[in-house]
């Protein structure tokens, strides 16, 4: 990362301007020429590995369950930063990190040589523990195994951007989905978003799918029909020979 230059500041009380009086230790030219307002650090933060937390495996976690959107949230499940993207339609599953790397590895081999960038929507920062087989009950909640991610239905894997045809980015992405576990599909930028299992497509809004009950094109034609009273037949309905 190149240094950061921060503005001018206004010159101390200096007995000389000469270099030499600024330096009055031993330093080659080169150190004469540069700026004293130099930074040689960087005020950004350390980018955090996807696949391994910061926070280390000291204390156990609860396996937990994958989030399932189904209670009027739609987030995670569309592309965001890049054009194509990865994304599972099969139920929830915590997929390990190793997997993770194995897919993102997959769809690099086969992008080789195109100008790409990959985005990454999950993170391995659930850890699982796992003890030795026959052993008996208790003994505490076992040693630490792998880290591993939470994948909820309908969410967003991976994601990439760039000058890519897009035969080339679907055929990355079934190679990517081959490697993990469940079942995925491609998407594109622009493609509506899924609550659940369901589509949010033309005709189904958002309020539509937070009623407690749709009513079914089958319930409309039932409610047509005229209801009658208990223990009573129905109505007849007059025929042709009737009406003759």
């Amino acid at each position: 990362m190149k240094p950061r230059l921060l503005p001018t500041l206004p010159p101390y009380s200096l007995r000389s301007t000469s270099s030499l009086d600024r330096f009055p230790f031993h330093c080659p030219k080169s150190c004469l020429n540069t700026p004293l307002n130099l930074r040689t650090f960087s005020a950004t933060s350390h980018p955090q590995n996807w696949l391994i937390p910061k926070r280390g495996h000291t204390q156990k976690n609860r396996k937990g369950r994958c989030r399932v959107p189904t209670g009027g949230s739609t987030r995670g499940t569309t592309v965001v930063w890049g054009d194509y993207g990865l994304r599972m339609r099969d139920h929830d599953r915590r997929i390990s990190s190793q997997q993770l790397a194995v897919g993102a590895e997959v769809i690099k081999k086969r992008l080789r040589g195109e100008r790409y960038r990959l985005y990454t929507r999950v993170a391995a920062n659930i850890g699982v523990y796992s003890s030795g087989n026959e052993s008996r009950m208790g003994k505490g909640k076992g040693s630490f195994d792998y880290w591993a991610a939470r994948v909820a239905v309908s969410q967003i894997v991976f994601e990439i951007s760039g000058e890519l045809h897009e035969q080339v980015a679907r055929d990355a992405m079934r190679l990517a989905g081959n490697k993990l576990p469940g079942l995925y599909e491609f998407v594109k930028k622009g493609d509506p978003p899924v609550m659940g299992l369901t589509k949010m497509e033309a005709g189904i809004t958002l309020d539509e799918m937070k009623r407690p009950r749709v009513k079914l094109p089958a319930d409309i034609k039932a409610g047509k029909v005229p209801a009658s009273t208990p223990g009573s037949l129905p109505a007849a309905t007059p025929t042709t020979a009737a009406s003759a």
